[in-house]
């Protein structure tokens, strides 16, 4: 028997970016075949095919969770998720023969494939556990958790001492995106109580739907890579694809959930498609690879080009942040263009222990490749040369 008690709590315990291309996906593509490819990109301190049997346990568990009725009603209370969408939720359940774990020699490999609207929610749940997994193997918990503490008090005094540079009419705003590579989920659930609790003037929410639920702060999120990747293999021309996500989404969304993310191709081949008529329809854009300062003057140079005011529009940084970054940032743009950060593994892994830089990526739709050709070296997740070669060609974007 596991004497834990299971890592994945609820269903709703998922990043909302989720459940928005989930309901997108649903309504525009459900018949996509997919495949997720699980990669950890950095030196874990032992194998992490050792932590096979427990992933194996954790995602039993995780299949045999239902959305409860007050989560329904919750995700039904957002205004832009669909009634019918609620309806196929309230009978969803993961198939565990769409996932499965494999040890060879020291990797752990982990493999969902099936329907895309029954696969692609388990990316984060795979994620957490697999870190969560970690650091209980790695022991010392209190130690850690102490210096954890101290840490994230630093981090609150630090926001503190800079309140007189932060306010204003677009005062700086920062957001939880630290769901996926957590220390644990109770240690999430302090930071972000903590951060809700004493800096609510600076704290807007959290991307954890089942935190921001809990605690009653808002949920944050918009789309993720594998939306817009999921069109590279749907039908329309490959040079298009883009434009066809983009589209789709303004069609399903309507005018909610504006923030588009512009590194799948790369930022310079994202401006040639995000045209007059996307720029105006979009709220923003949102920073996840390269170096943040001259994406940031790219999208302002481009808002200018198109006779767009920038001060209207906004850009939300979330890679790799810490807090400390996240205020050179505002300091840099203020009053220019509203900006927000989402800051992840800085918030809820800061510990003396190095988190894991793991990752679930879609790697092909349809038995097709899909990829996405990063601003930051090391990002691109795609076995098949080839296709790597042919979608740079396309869209013009230089081999790393």
């Amino acid at each position: 028997m596991n004497p834990n008690p299971p890592i994945a709590q609820s269903l709703l315990e998922n990043d909302l970016y989720k459940f928005t291309m989930w309901q997108a996906l649903l309504h525009s593509h459900p018949g996509i075949e997919a495949e997720y490819a699980f990669v950890c990109r950095s030196a874990p301190a032992f194998p992490l095919a050792e932590l096979k049997d427990a992933v194996e346990i954790e995602l039993d568990r995780l299949c045999a969770l239902t959305f409860r009725l007050e989560e329904l009603d919750y995700l039904r209370s957002l205004r832009f998720i669909k009634s019918d969408f609620v309806d196929f939720l309230s009978v969803f359940r993961f198939q565990r023969r769409f996932i499965t774990v494999d040890a060879p020699g020291e990797t752990l490999k982990i493999r969902a494939k099936g329907p895309i609207v029954h696969v692609m929610g388990f990316e984060i749940f795979v994620l957490y556990i697999v870190s969560e997994l970690y650091f209980r193997r790695l022991g010392e918990m209190d130690a850690t958790l102490a210096e954890a503490r101290r840490r994230l008090r630093e981090k609150i005094t630090l926001l503190r001492r800079e309140e007189g540079e932060l306010d204003g009419t677009d005062a700086f705003s920062m957001s939880d995106f630290g769901l996926r590579r957590r220390y644990s989920g109770l240690w999430q659930e302090e930071v972000v109580r903590a951060f809700a609790t004493e800096l609510p003037q600076y704290f807007r929410g959290t991307s954890n739907v089942y935190l921001a639920k809990k605690l009653g702060i808002t949920p944050i999120g918009t789309m993720a890579h594998e939306y817009l990747q999921a069109y590279q293999a749907v039908g329309v021309r490959l040079r298009d694809f883009q434009k066809a996500a983009l589209e789709g989404w303004v069609q399903e969304f309507r005018g909610d959930l504006g923030v588009a993310l512009t590194d799948v191709v790369g930022m310079d081949a994202f401006l040639r498609d995000f045209d007059l008529y996307f720029a105006k329809l979009f709220d923003g854009l949102r920073h996840d690879s390269g170096d943040p300062v001259e994406w940031g003057e790219k999208a302002l140079a481009h808002y200018r080009k198109l006779r767009i005011d920038a001060r209207v529009k906004q850009l939300v940084f979330s890679d790799g942040l810490d807090i400390p970054r996240a205020i050179a940032l505002y300091k840099h743009f203020r009053g220019r263009v509203k900006t927000a950060y989402g800051i992840g593994t800085n918030l809820t892994n800061d510990t003396p222990k190095k988190a894991l830089n793991i990752v679930m990526k879609l790697v092909a739709c349809n038995d097709q490749p899909v990829a996405k050709l990063s601003d930051s070296p090391g990002k691109t997740l795609c076995d098949d040369e080839t296709f790597l070669g042919y979608l740079r060609q396309v869209f013009g974007h230089p081999a790393a």
